[in-house]
């Protein structure tokens, strides 16, 4: 089994993505931070392997980034880090490794002096116990191996937010759920780990798209046999309905660009098609009297 600083220096491969809430599955919000982690992934060249929604369960917790962090290279998880009681990432995560909650002095130093004042905490001080400090520190209550150097533990992408992105066992990166704060740490972690990508230049992955007229059934023998020859050289070949539409979508997805292309002659005239920038951009209503 690798120890957590070897996860934390190896390549990257292989990406997962846990969003931890009950809000999600209740339907009170929509999850768009793991389809944000996909494009980020796929710009960088990083398989994203698997995407999980949980409840905010600490052995639902405990269990998931255990698996994850065994099974892939690099891991993100999403939620449950906020000052209520049921935010609960942070200690289900210590739990999960054997350790202990520390409260970090840089995240400690960086909250007093990036958070603004709140209207319902109009006497809020640093400088006095109170319920509504107790509450905050939780935040930047971190899982600490107090045997392993603390700057691998605790990264800080943003200048402008005071909050860090925790790193336990060498490949957990435990991250908010609030989009726009999950959206802005995870692109801040870009230079902690270009030079770990598979392509330390960060050209990611090629997708080409070809429109197509023909049904899927007309097209699934020949993206069959596709399928079976490109394989062995690393493309994959996708096939996606568009309900509504007249055409549907054919995907060759690959990291050599220049086989990508020789490709695309043969397929644009195997499906009567066209290749396209985007998926939809030739979108036409279906003929349904037709």
């Amino acid at each position: 089994m690798a120890s957590a600083d070897q996860r934390n220096a190896r390549t990257i491969h292989t990406a997962a993505c846990l969003i931890i809430g009950d809000e999600v599955l209740g339907g009170k919000t929509t999850d768009t931070n793991s389809a944000f982690m996909a494009k980020w992934c796929f710009s960088l060249g990083m398989n994203l392997k698997r995407v999980e929604v949980i409840e905010d369960d600490e052995d639902e917790i405990v269990e998931a980034v255990r698996r994850m962090s065994d099974r892939y290279d690099f891991v993100v998880t999403s939620g449950g880090i906020g000052p209520t009681h049921d935010d609960i990432t942070y200690q289900s995560i210590a739990k999960a490794f054997g350790l202990k909650l520390v409260l970090h002095d840089e995240a400690y130093k960086r909250m007093k002096k990036l958070t603004k004042p709140h209207k319902s905490h109009p006497n809020f001080s640093w400088d006095v116990e109170s319920p509504a400090k107790t509450a905050r520190l939780r935040m930047a209550q971190l899982p600490i191996d107090e045997s392993r150097d603390l700057a691998k533990q605790a990264l800080f992408p943003r200048d402008d937010l005071w909050v860090p992105v925790s790193v336990v066992n060498g490949n957990i990166h435990i991250l908010p759920g609030v989009p726009r704060l999950f959206e802005g740490l995870l692109e801040g972690l870009k230079p902690f780990i270009v030079d770990r990508l598979v392509d330390p230049k960060g050209k990611g992955i090629c997708r080409v798209i070809i429109s197509t007229p023909m049904a899927e059934s007309a097209v699934a023998g020949y993206l069959t046999e596709l399928a079976a020859k490109v394989g062995p050289k690393g493309v994959k070949v996708g096939s996606y309905p568009r309900w509504g539409k007249q055409n549907n979508t054919v995907t060759l997805v690959g990291r050599d660009v220049a086989y990508l292309e020789s490709l695309v002659p043969e397929v644009v005239a195997n499906v009567e098609g066209k290749r396209v920038h985007a998926e939809g951009e030739d979108s036409e209503p279906e003929d349904l009297a037709a």
